[in-house]
């Protein structure tokens, strides 16, 4: 009878440790399931800050210049106190105020400079207009006169064509930029209007 009780307490912890064995391995992957679930998640990007989007802008300005001889980007600089963006090319130069403009007032178009005796390269123009009551731009010829034939209620900015269709989606990143430069200078930031 002894022996028999041994052997059935030896059966029963035999059993009970089996169990617990299952119950562990059972248990495993629901402690990992909890672990993926609290996973850290990936950090996001940083915002770019003004400067950042200033050199992009700028180097695009002068990367895809026109290079025809009458719209080159010759220079880009900004001032951050005034927020102007002066473009400076052959014929003078253009001092754009980002604060002044309507970020959903953004129309990029196709522009033909030449004419029927001068045949030049179709250039890719972005034209932004300013918010009411306020100047665009003020521009200066190359005798640092004010230029009164300029339109100071709207900006625009051209690249070459050829250039900007060789990068992906330039068009939808510089607008990107500029917009997110807008609203940093104290512009009309981008809004769903429908």
């Amino acid at each position: 009878m002894k022996h028999l009780a041994r052997i059935c307490s030896g059966a029963l912890l035999g059993c009970l440790s089996v169990g617990i064995a299952q119950i562990a391995l059972a248990a495993q992957p629901a402690q990992s399931a909890r672990v993926a679930k609290h996973a850290r998640k990936p950090v996001a990007k940083p915002e770019l800050t003004q400067q950042e989007l200033i050199e992009y802008v700028r180097g695009k300005f002068l990367a895809l210049t026109p290079s025809d001889g009458y719209n080159d980007n010759l220079d880009v600089a900004f001032d951050p106190t005034t927020t102007a963006l002066t473009i400076t090319q052959p014929d003078g130069r253009c001092q754009n105020y980002l604060n002044a403009l309507d970020a959903n007032s953004m129309i990029w178009e196709i522009f033909d400079p030449g004419d029927t005796h001068d045949l030049r390269e179709k250039l890719l123009r972005l034209t932004i207009t300013s918010m009411s009551g306020k100047k665009a731009r003020t521009c200066y010829d190359k005798a640092n006169h004010p230029d009164i034939g300029a339109n100071p209620n709207r900006v625009r900015f051209l690249f070459s064509t050829s250039k900007s269709d060789q990068l992906p989606d330039f068009q939808g990143n510089m607008s990107k930029a500029f917009k997110k430069l807008i609203a940093l200078s104290g512009g009309i930031p981008e809004k769903n209007l429908f």
